[in-house]
């Protein structure tokens, strides 16, 4: 442990260490001389004090130096740039090699594709447990082209991913603000006000309908926990690499969801229905039968097409805030294609 940290002075310790005193303001302990080192305060808790915090001296010491190295570990996890994320195929559910090695990179996009039940939701698990032949489907995944080590795949906090399921049901009894400002608090953030804001306000600008700070995580929507999920794991999450499990019908605004993630430089995966999702990236995985059938690379004319998609899809997203303002969809279906085609 690095004992040095309990003499130095509380002025220099907490500009190199913003978060060195809330161990101390946890027990009920204060300072205000900016000369005190840890030792000099900690020596300075009386007997009443140590017996109502349950602990000694000597405890207090330990205790403090074990809290500064966790959160040390912390921050320097939450500064990992990974270079990149390689998997290597295993079989199907009939023993076929899917003779696959594929590599992605910060800022990749890779939709993966095929019916219900195929396999889409195995290799997400695969990838979120850093699988070394050790899965039903005997893949293997790699992190900088390197096999992954026991904390690197097990380990509770800090975690190299982020999954979102399909379905975001909170039973926390938090509003919107606190959850986020758990979570920010969690990460050492300095500045959680203003963290937690850019959150919520990022989630609004991804739900379809807006939700206010104070609103209890228990009355969002499924898009709006969505929204507030993705957002947090984008502004808040050290995570790296994001797995996502059917986006599409979330209720949000997939594209804006997943450009902040690349902005973000997060390798992203996910599953999906959705052909204008599956066509974003540079390339899409095809499951069939458990295993990985095909790695198809988006051509140009899928490229022509998406766009193409994509302003359908602005038309549709109209119609749908039309619903939700009372006003009719009277107009005829000429009129709609119409307006679709001036989109393009």
């Amino acid at each position: 442990m690095n004992n040095h940290l309990l003499k130095v002075p509380f002025g220099r310790l907490l500009q190199e260490h913003p978060y060195a005193g809330d161990y101390f303001r946890s027990i009920g302990l204060s300072w205000k001389d900016s000369l005190l080192t840890p030792a000099e305060l900690i020596e300075s808790v009386d007997e009443e004090t140590m017996e109502d915090a349950g602990l000694s001296h000597e405890q207090m010491r330990t205790h403090f130096l074990e809290f500064m190295e966790q959160a040390s570990a912390l921050m320097k996890g939450s500064r990992r740039r990974l270079n990149s994320l390689t998997v290597i195929g295993g079989t199907d559910k009939n023993g076929r090699a899917e003779n696959v090695e594929l590599e992605l990179r910060p800022g990749d996009i890779m939709c993966i594709v095929g019916p219900t039940g195929s396999g889409k939701s195995r290799l997400l698990a695969d990838i979120e447990c850093f699988a070394q032949k050790d899965t039903p489907t005997g893949r293997t995944i790699l992190i900088d082209g390197k096999t992954p080590s026991q904390e690197e795949r097990f380990r509770f906090e800090n975690k190299l991913v982020a999954q979102l399921s399909q379905n975001m049901n909170f039973v926390v009894d938090l509003n919107a603000e606190n959850f986020v400002a758990m979570h920010a608090s969690s990460r050492m953030v300095v500045d959680i006000e203003n963290t937690v804001a850019a959150v919520i306000e990022c989630a609004n600008e991804l739900a379809g309908e807006k939700f206010e700070r104070t609103t209890a995580l228990t009355q969002l929507s499924g898009g709006q926990s969505r929204a507030l999920m993705i957002a947090d794991t984008a502004l808040l999450s050290s995570s790296p690499i994001v797995l996502i499990d059917e986006i599409e019908n979330a209720g949000i605004d997939r594209k804006k969801a997943l450009d902040l993630l690349v902005k973000k430089e997060k390798i992203v995966l996910m599953s999906t229905h959705d052909p204008i999702l599956a066509l974003m990236g540079n390339r899409r995985i095809a499951i069939s039968n458990g295993g990985i059938s095909a790695v198809i690379e988006t051509g140009e004319k899928e490229k022509e097409n998406l766009s193409v998609l994509e302003a359908y899809d602005a038309k549709i997203l109209s119609i749908r805030n039309m619903l939700r303002a009372g006003k009719k969809i009277d107009f005829g279906m000429e009129e709609f294609l119409g307006l679709a085609e001036k989109a393009l």
